[in-house]
């Protein structure tokens, strides 16, 4: 989305966007959620037991063997709809100023978002689950299993999130 299409807020700053891609993406499949508008989704994945379908395209449904047998998934996914020429963003719930690349805001130079998610069932090529943050009909990019055991690092620590006043 160009900087002319939405206004920016405060200490934000755009960049001009490349002329060409690098790399291609197949969309596998797309999300179902109740949210038609970034003001009604959740601001992360873990603030909602909402019920929300993946909808895989059949021609991937043999990928999906064994996914049954994972309680959490990491689903990765393409927020269409979110510009992507911001390099400073001034984030809502957030006082600072912050680096594009230091948030976990869909706005972004490409616009891949991650969450794990609650495999609620299957059924076919649809997967219900819960923990998810995007719009109606978000694009999906892969779906993969959560290794607690390896994705998760007790001790994580985002500096400047410790004190979201400054």
């Amino acid at each position: 989305m160009a900087a002319d299409d939405e206004s920016l807020r405060d200490g934000e700053v755009a960049i001009p966007l490349p002329e060409n891609f690098d790399a291609g993406v197949y969309f596998i499949g797309r999300i179902r959620t109740p949210w038609s508008s970034r003001s009604e989704c959740p601001k992360n994945g873990r603030e909602s037991e909402v019920e929300c379908t993946i909808e895989l395209d059949t021609r991937y449904a043999d990928g999906l063997k064994d996914v049954e047998r994972s309680s959490h998934l990491l689903i990765l996914y393409w927020m269409d709809k979110a510009r992507r020429d911001l390099v400073l963003q001034s984030p809502r719930h957030c006082a600072t100023q912050r680096g594009t690349f230091a948030l976990r805001s869909p706005v972004r130079p490409n616009p891949i978002a991650a969450s794990v998610v609650k495999l609620v069932k299957v059924e076919g090529t649809r997967l219900t689950v819960i923990g998810l943050d995007c719009l109606d009909g978000t694009p999906l990019v892969d779906i993969k299993p959560y290794f607690a055991s390896t994705d998760s690092v007790a001790d994580a620590t985002v500096g400047w999130h410790q004190d979201t006043t400054k």
